[in-house]
């Protein structure tokens, strides 16, 4: 048996980059995506919360396999990153401004579109850089993933601290944060740069060929798996902050970090639990916890309704995470950036253009004389997180324990 691998002052220093990089990008992440709805309905557009949210699925249609296939085949993904970073700190100012000035809806909406889609193909182009890092993704990505999440908290905090939760300085403070990513990519050494892109089919150029990635059947069931668990999720973050209002507890974005609490624990926790756990149970136990994250919310009180979003970060972790560390192992690395960028599109974007839209649906027919009737919401989205769970343990296979400690070739389509 070799001897533990002891980190170098090198390897410490580029450990102390990557935690960097996904600190801002969490808390860039978190300043502008978790007080929109509250900003939104401070400034009289309450109306086009679902379309706002909708956005980042209709980015994440094109924008992650474009950039995916881009960071795999045309450029460093570390210059793909920085100039997209840089880029969605400009559109979402610009956001922010037409929500500040009153502009029309219409005007508010398309600067969001152009912020997601700056801003959808980001977190898919850094686990590539990160990834590409480590020499045991396995036990090293979750601990490195957790900053992301202490990130995101921190956002959090700070919009509250500021008293921003419905001011639109939360969305400069995060243009602020994406300036801070783009100019942390100087620090990161890149990655070899890509074989030429001369001879490739317009399918290539646009990263459309990872689509093949489907026809392996684990593949296609955790992909599967991912959209559909996202499309009860899309309910949690516009409407968990405005129940929480109603229920008596102010500064709703600070609230909402608590969910980081058990995210940071189980993504710690993750390394050791993939060594030991076949791949099934971990995200069968995510989709679980699921269910109970919305039963929690629909008994209607303070504590459920908190204990709920305490439980969701373990839950986002399970599975979502999971999956990700699913597919650095299980896909050759030549299609890491596209893999990547697909379950980006998946999830960002089938999931959440289903979830945003028909969650909004679902909120509006639960919702009559301006009353909401939570506990009939967050019940019909338990419902739904319950047959999630009952399709994946009915159409996951697995490949057995043994690929989970390093055995056999990793798969994926050539």
């Amino acid at each position: 048996m070799s001897a533990p691998r002891v980190l170098t002052t090198l390897r410490r220093a580029e450990y102390a980059e990557l935690i960097g990089l996904f600190l801002l990008q969490g808390a860039a992440l978190s300043m502008w995506f978790v007080p929109l709805s509250t900003v939104l309905e401070a400034h009289g557009l309450a109306h086009i919360r679902p379309w706002a949210f909708a956005t980042s699925g209709v980015a994440a249609f094109v924008s992650p396999l474009l950039f995916g296939a881009m960071a795999d085949r045309h450029a460093s993904p570390v210059k793909v990153l920085r100039w997209l970073a840089l880029a969605t700190a400009i559109a979402m100012a610009l956001a922010s401004t037409a929500i500040r000035a009153g502009a029309s809806p219409w005007l508010v909406l398309a600067a969001i579109l152009l912020h997601a889609f700056c801003s959808s193909p980001t977190w898919s182009v850094a686990s590539t850089i990160v990834f590409a890092r480590l020499a045991n993704a396995k036990r090293e990505f979750g601990p490195l993933r957790a900053m992301a999440t202490t990130g995101w908290m921190g956002g959090c905090l700070l919009v509250s601290a500021l008293g921003a939760d419905q001011s639109t300085l939360a969305g400069y403070g995060g243009a602020a944060m994406w300036v801070g990513v783009s100019a942390m990519t100087f620090w990161l050494p890149a990655l070899a740069t890509p074989r030429a892109a001369a001879g490739l089919t317009w399918t290539q150029r646009f990263g459309l060929d990872a689509l093949t990635l489907l026809r392996n059947r684990d593949h296609r069931v955790v992909f599967l798996t991912t959209a559909l668990f996202t499309i009860p999720l899309a309910g949690f973050y516009p409407y968990t902050p405005p129940h929480l209002r109603e229920l008596g507890l102010v500064h709703t974005t600070a609230w909402m970090s608590l969910g980081q609490i058990t995210e940071i624990v189980c993504m710690l926790a993750l390394g050791g639990l993939l060594l030991r756990w076949r791949l099934k149970w971990i995200i069968a136990c995510g989709l679980a916890l699921g269910v109970v994250r919305f039963a929690l919310s629909a008994i209607g009180t303070p504590w459920g309704l908190l204990t709920g979003v305490l439980v969701h970060g373990a839950s986002f972790t399970l599975v979502l995470i999971t999956a990700q560390i699913y597919l650095d192992q299980r896909v050759e690395p030549a299609w890491r950036g596209r893999a990547q960028a697909l379950m980006t599109l998946t999830n960002s974007g089938v999931g959440n253009m289903v979830g945003y839209l028909g969650t909004g649906a679902w909120f509006a027919a639960c919702t009559a004389g301006g009353a909401t009737r939570w506990p009939q919401f967050w019940s019909g989205l338990t419902v739904a997180s319950v047959a999630v769970l009952v399709f994946f343990l009915a159409a996951y296979r697995g490949r057995g324990a043994g690929l989970m400690h390093g055995e056999g070739p990793p798969v994926g389509a050539k």
